[in-house]
């Protein structure tokens, strides 16, 4: 059988150079990410080194965004930044009412998923420049995304950096009181790609105190579906509103 050679981009989990058949298409030999997102279902999984698995809930994050999701988005405020977008259901429940809206993801496959369902995307990390610095109205740190980078602190700075003075921060925390560092890959039961990356896990209590020493202001916390979920304000600047709710 022929054979052909293709490198893919890096999608958040390395780059790697795929041998695979020519009759075969691209995304079936992909990294395991891009093959869940291309299917939309799993199974798949953050897998620690010890071997611990956090399962992935792929066929939700593909799917039109629920209950639960339309309520994150009823709060949130002026113009919307998705960090860490997936394969974009939040981004196109709120350009589809006609909000302003961009998904940010290291993942070819969630920018392309994303645009593809109606949204708009770009490939970038959130510690990358990004269009319109400073004025972002909310941001979202939904399925996990709080754990970016591996490290709260850093994540927390970079985003009031990029809200506007006195901004919302919608962020998805762990249902249980954990703050853990950990190195982690993406596998599912076929395979396990590239090299481990940092990634966080952050319950209520654990974001809400990283937050008040990073100078956010918690707004609101509260549970729905089995989601918990913070809502933060950033710093308020000279001459900004200062809002102080976050309800829908």
């Amino acid at each position: 059988m022929n054979r052909t050679t293709q490198t893919v981009a890096p999608s958040g989990i390395g780059e790697l150079d795929l041998t695979r058949p020519s009759d075969e298409p691209a995304w079936a030999t992909a990294d395991p990410y891009s093959r869940a997102l291309h299917s939309g279902r799993g199974p798949l999984f953050l897998r620690r080194a010890d071997g611990w698995l956090l399962p992935l809930e792929v066929e939700r994050w593909c799917a039109r965004a629920d209950a639960v999701d339309l309520e994150i988005l009823g709060r949130c405020e002026g113009s919307v930044l998705d960090v860490g977008c997936g394969p974009g259901r939040l981004v196109a429940e709120l350009a589809e009412r006609g909000r302003r809206v961009l998904g940010i993801d290291v993942s070819e496959a969630a920018v392309t998923r994303t645009t593809a369902i109606g949204g708009s995307a770009l490939r970038r990390s959130v510690f990358e420049p990004l269009p319109a610095e400073g004025r972002w109205g909310s941001a979202l740190l939904v399925d996990g995304n709080v754990g970016i980078g591996g490290d709260p602190r850093a994540l927390l700075r970079r985003l009031a950096q990029v809200l506007v003075p006195g901004g919302l921060l919608i962020a998805e925390t762990v249902p249980v009181d954990v703050d853990e560092r950990i190195h982690v890959h993406i596998t599912d039961t076929r395979s396990t790609s590239g090299t481990p990356f940092p990634w966080a896990r952050l319950g209520t209590p654990a974001l809400l105190r990283y937050g008040a020493r990073a100078g956010w202001h918690a707004v609101d916390h509260w549970t729905t579906g089995g989601r918990s979920f913070v809502a933060l304000r950033s710093r308020t600047g000279r001459g900004a509103p200062n809002r102080r709710t976050a309800r829908p």
